[in-house]
């Protein structure tokens, strides 16, 4: 299923972005952040997300993303926004030209983390898979769309029922850039249960 086909919503829309029948393009505008108290100790909460609704318990979201980031923390990539104080963000964020973070941002009840690994800043392109099992998750990321590895499983307390997921984008400081997602596919769950590694595993 396409993710652009199932009536995606924004939640803060951008002033400018495009909408294709196999794309979305999204100018960022700076001081666009999702941020929640932990460490900073402030709360951001204006970055624009583009999502789709779901009671779905089980499936895979896979999405390409491009960009040309350039500025401190410049960002884009994949979100599961259920409101200001529950959410879920995966992206490479630049720090300058020598490194940038891959990483995700887990928020539960209003408090965030942030999981990351350096990487180097030529990476200007990266696919990710957001998978569900209930109210647990596991991010997956991969530089071409085929070898996927993880990044986190993680638990969202409010995200055992209906939820909404889509793609973000931001530039926290003055940054402003392009962010290019492509590839936006739903499918069956590629996040395997214990059993079926071991079932795959032996042969079965």
């Amino acid at each position: 299923m396409e993710f652009l086909k199932s009536n995606p919503e924004w939640t803060r829309a951008p002033k400018q972005y495009q909408i294709d029948e196999d794309k979305v393009v999204i100018t960022t505008e700076k001081g666009t952040d999702l941020w929640a108290r932990t460490y900073y100790g402030f709360q951001n909460d204006n970055a624009p997300v583009l999502q789709i609704s779901t009671k779905e318990k089980y499936f895979s979201f896979i999405v390409k993303t491009e960009f040309e980031s350039t500025c401190r923390f410049d960002q884009c990539g994949v979100v599961m926004y259920l409101d200001s104080d529950n959410w879920f963000k995966a992206s490479i964020e630049y720090e300058d030209d020598e490194f940038q973070r891959l990483g995700s941002v887990v928020t539960n009840h209003g408090y965030s983390d942030w999981a990351t690994t350096d990487i180097s800043s030529d990476v200007k392109e990266m696919w990710y898979r957001f998978s569900r099992r209930e109210s647990d998750y596991c991010i997956e990321s991969s530089p071409d769309g085929v070898d996927f590895r993880q990044m986190r499983i993680f638990h969202m307390f409010e995200g055992g029922d209906a939820i909404k997921f889509g793609i973000y984008a931001c530039s926290p400081t003055v940054g402003s850039y392009k962010a290019t997602f492509t590839e936006l596919e739903i499918g069956e769950c590629e996040w395997k249960t214990d059993a079926e590694w071991r079932e795959e595993e032996d042969g079965i």
